[in-house]
């Protein structure tokens, strides 16, 4: 099998710092594992840690990936349609991770063990890796229509402040600290109190009340399952945690099933870890944070609708909503050469 040179655009991103520690711990065949970033300017001025060892991070020029076979873009949105663009002209194959080409709809917007088999069929220079709310929402519609069908699907999201990058964890902390010692605060990232708050939009919605992130992710889960008539409305609302999103889903199953029917198919699922019942929670935010699972806790069935149910479910946004399903994009792509 032939042994891919892989590149890392960015290093200091947390969707950056999460793919280099998920390449560390898990085994492909990998020649080389090459970093850099475009503000170094100096070759030996910046270093990067690596399956615990020191790593050059690079300056990025035109011909720096002309011997990458696959590369990850987790810089900034602007360097990665610079770099994105040199693979879309077949230079290399890419994978996005921060979403800079998730709306273009010639580039495939994928997740694993869903609709990754584009990756065979088409061998597209350029992947979008979604949204990760679309990571953690298309594998459990996937399954659920594959077995008993939905009819519909409500989706009420918890957004942590690390969808702002290190960003926004830093002005949840400082928040937090100046609420605790009566100073003044910081509204850089947020435009309005975050911290032991709740915001229902951090953007300026649009004239039917939504969000253009929220149209984005619904579009995202459409194109990902292939059904753009799929029956699927949610909401974004900003929570004052720092990683996971959680999520209470409505779904009304096409096929009437039981409470023990839907948990069934999850615990078949190797992307689902299911809880049983319990008086406390075992499934949240901090319980969740690092996993690598999609985290299912309760699931109430709604006897006041047929084959209703709400589902709660928990994962973590950099693990399991974003490197890991960049890292099973390419193992697959990997496996293929």
């Amino acid at each position: 099998m032939k042994k891919f040179k892989l590149a890392i655009i960015g290093t200091d991103s947390l969707r950056s710092k999460e793919i280099q520690s998920i390449l560390g711990q898990e085994r492909i065949p990998v020649e080389e594992v090459d970093f850099f970033d475009p503000d170094v300017k100096e070759e030996y001025s910046k270093l990067t840690q690596f399956q615990g060892k020191a790593k050059v991070v690079h300056h990025l020029e035109s011909d720096s990936l002309h011997e990458a076979d696959l590369v990850f873009l987790a810089a900034d949105k602007e360097v990665n349609r610079e770099v994105g663009t040199l693979a879309k002209k077949k230079k290399f194959q890419a994978i996005d991770l921060s979403e800079t080409f998730n709306a273009e709809e010639e580039i495939p917007v994928v997740v694993a063990g869903v609709n990754d088999g584009i990756i065979l069929k088409k061998r597209p220079p350029l992947i979008a890796n979604p949204h990760p709310v679309t990571v953690i929402l298309s594998p459990l519609f996937h399954s659920v229509i594959q077995k008993f069908g939905l009819l519909k699907a409500v989706a009420f999201i918890l957004q942590p402040a690390s969808a702002f990058e290190n960003a926004g964890i830093g002005e949840l902390i400082d928040q937090s600290l100046a609420l605790l010692n009566s100073s003044t605060m910081s509204k850089k990232v947020f435009r309005e109190q975050v911290a032991f708050n709740l915001l229902s939009h951090t953007e300026k919605p649009e004239k039917d009340g939504f969000s253009p992130a929220e149209k984005q992710i619904v579009k995202e889960i459409k194109r990902v399952l292939g059904d753009d008539e799929f029956p699927l409305s949610l909401s974004l609302i900003q929570a004052p945690v720092f990683h996971t999103y959680s999520i209470m889903t409505f779904l009304e199953t096409k096929k009437k099933t039981s409470l023990q029917g839907l948990k069934d198919l999850f615990k078949e699922s190797a992307f689902f870890k299911l809880y049983p019942p319990s008086i406390s929670c075992p499934v949240s935010s901090v319980s969740v944070a690092g996993k690598k699972k999609i985290c299912i806790g309760q699931i109430k069935k709604e006897e006041s609708f047929p084959s209703s149910f709400w589902i709660w479910t928990v994962a973590d946004n950099l693990t399991r909503g974003s490197a890991l399903n960049a890292f099973e994009i390419a193992k697959k792509i990997i496996s293929a050469a």
